[in-house]
């Protein structure tokens, strides 16, 4: 009977032992061939979106040993880039017409009045015919940051092209609206630009603004026409000047409410703003003449 029991227990510690051994060759296959990290850094090629970012943003990046952190860094940086104006360091177009489209769902859903304005730099053309393109460049960049110390940091201030700027203003009554506009106006005014020693210049900027209609589901280019006419009216009126199209009123009941929401709730719009006939003549593509 020992023999039988010594017998017994010989065989099950070699099926272990075998056993353990076949886990331990199937663990090894898996880890030879699963690689150590999805990407390997050493496989992409990285040094343009580098130089992109400059060196300030890359010796923010974190450890290259982190592979998955420092590449999340560089599209980050990247995404960052693709938004920004390189010149002013403001909003660009692309990232501007996306906040108006998120702001028009807002105004149609609250109600919450919002302020677009339009400003241009008024005789631009003649600063870079006198001075040259630098001193151009060193003007709008003394604009940027004159038009973010004018805003609220939940304001969206963006270069639209060119010498055009462009600002969204949130939450903004009428009186604010007004008030925002005209601070702009006068810092503006009081600017003193040096564009190379000894040569100092002043400037003027054109300011047009529309409110975007209330529980009204309006479109980014009807409320951008809006804009560009009372900027049209501030420079044929003799520039550095405000003109702002009053918010339109409109009275929405509960009952009206709740359809407006639940035509939104299925994507549709529910009512759609309608460019009124006093605009100035327009271009064969339907937008504002310019004035310098």
């Amino acid at each position: 009977m020992q023999k039988h029991w010594n017998a017994l227990r010989a065989y099950r510690h070699g099926f272990l032992l075998d056993f353990r051994r076949t886990q331990s060759q199937a663990t090894s296959n898996v880890a030879a061939t699963t690689p150590a990290s999805l990407v390997e850094l050493q496989q992409l090629r990285l040094d343009d979106a580098r130089a992109l970012l400059g060196p300030e943003m890359v010796e923010a990046l974190p450890p290259r040993e982190q592979s998955a952190a420092y590449l999340q860094g560089v599209i980050d940086g990247l995404c960052e880039l693709s938004l920004k104006d390189p010149l002013t360091g403001l909003s660009n177009r692309r990232h501007f017409r996306n906040v108006m489209e998120r702001t028009i769902d807002i105004v149609a859903r609250s109600g919450d009045p919002a302020l677009l304005l339009m400003l241009d730099v008024d005789h631009f053309k003649n600063v870079n015919d006198t001075y040259g393109h630098h001193a151009g460049d060193l003007v709008l960049q003394a604009v940027g940051r004159t038009l973010s110390k004018c805003v609220r940091p939940m304001d969206t201030v963006a270069r639209y092209g060119g010498e055009e700027f462009a600002a969204i203003l949130p939450n903004c009554h009428s009186h604010y609206g007004e008030t925002v506009a005209e601070r702009i106006r006068q810092a503006i005014e009081k600017l003193t630009i040096q564009i190379a020693p000894g040569i100092q210049i002043g400037i003027t900027i054109s300011i047009g603004g529309a409110y975007a209609p209330e529980w009204v589901r309006s479109t980014t280019a009807l409320w951008t026409e809006r804009a560009d006419t009372q900027l049209y009216n501030s420079k044929t009126g003799g520039r550095n000047r405000v003109s702002l199209d009053q918010p339109q009123e409109i009275y929405v009941s509960a009952e009206e409410k709740n359809m407006l929401f639940g035509h939104l709730a299925l994507g549709d719009p529910a009512w759609i703003e309608s460019v009124s006939g006093d605009t100035p003549t327009s271009n064969a593509n339907g937008s504002a003449q310019r004035v310098n």
